[in-house]
Order: C-alpha cells, then sequence, then structure tokens
C-alpha cells in the first residue's frame, strides 16, 4: 500500500541561481578594475621614480664632467705656463760696463733732445766713466 505523501519543498532561503551569479560577476568587476588601477598606479609610480634617479644620475655625471674638464684645464694651464717658463731665456743683469754704456745712450739721447747742454753732457759722462 501506497500512501499518499506529499513532498514539501520549503521555500529557498537567500538569492536564487540568477541573483548569486549577478552578484558573483559584479564583485569580479569590481575586484578587476581596482586591481587594473592599482597596477596603473603603481607602473606609474614606478616609472616616476626611474625618472628621478635618471634625472639624479644626469646630474651627478655633469658634475664628474665638469670637476674633470676643470682639472684638466687647469693642468693644460700649468703645462703651458711651464712651457713658457722653459722657453723664456732667464735674463741676466747687466753688467757694470753694460750699465754705463746704458747711461751714456741716455744721456747722448738728452742731449740731442736739447735737454742738457753740451757742458752738462760732458760732466756727466765723465761721472759716468769715472764709476
Amino acid at each position: 500500500m501506497r500512501r499518499n505523501t506529499r513532498v514539501v519543498v520549503q521555500p529557498r532561503r537567500g538569492p536564487g541561481l540568477m541573483g548569486t551569479m549577478a552578484r558573483t560577476a559584479v564583485i569580479a568587476g569590481t575586484a578587476t578594475a581596482v586591481s587594473g588601477a592599482t597596477a596603473n598606479k603603481m607602473q606609474q609610480s614606478a616609472q616616476a621614480q626611474q625618472a628621478q634617479q635618471a634625472a639624479q644620475q644626469a646630474q651627478q655625471q655633469a658634475q664628474v664632467q665638469a670637476m674633470v674638464d676643470q682639472q684638466l684645464a687647469a693642468q693644460q694651464a700649468q703645462q703651458a705656463q711651464q712651457a713658457q717658463m722653459a722657453a723664456a731665456p732667464v735674463e741676466a743683469a747687466p753688467s757694470a760696463a753694460e750699465l754705463r754704456i746704458m747711461k751714456l745712450k741716455e744721456l747722448g739721447a738728452l742731449r740731442d733732445a736739447g735737454i742738457l747742454t753740451e757742458e752738462e753732457f760732458q760732466s756727466e759722462k765723465a761721472r759716468v766713466l769715472a764709476g
């Protein structure tokens, strides 16, 4: 004998299958969007940091190059000065005889210019030659 049994279906609690799928899709989409935005932000931050490091390296390199150029210029100037000193002959002090000749030439030029008379020239000449 069979009894009439009724199956009682209890109403579902919570959202249905479609609601759950929709909610999952929204959550996944939001997570993807947040993840993408975060990744973009991190990439931009990394690029900015790399650019800053490159600028610092370029500045340091420019400073080093400027120092090298300055040292090279100083070294070249020193070498040029040494070459000039080596090329220039050392002038010896004029001897006593040369000094007398120079003084007599000056006296002659003064006489020729009319600044000294013949008598003044002769007396100065005698004094220079006397020593």
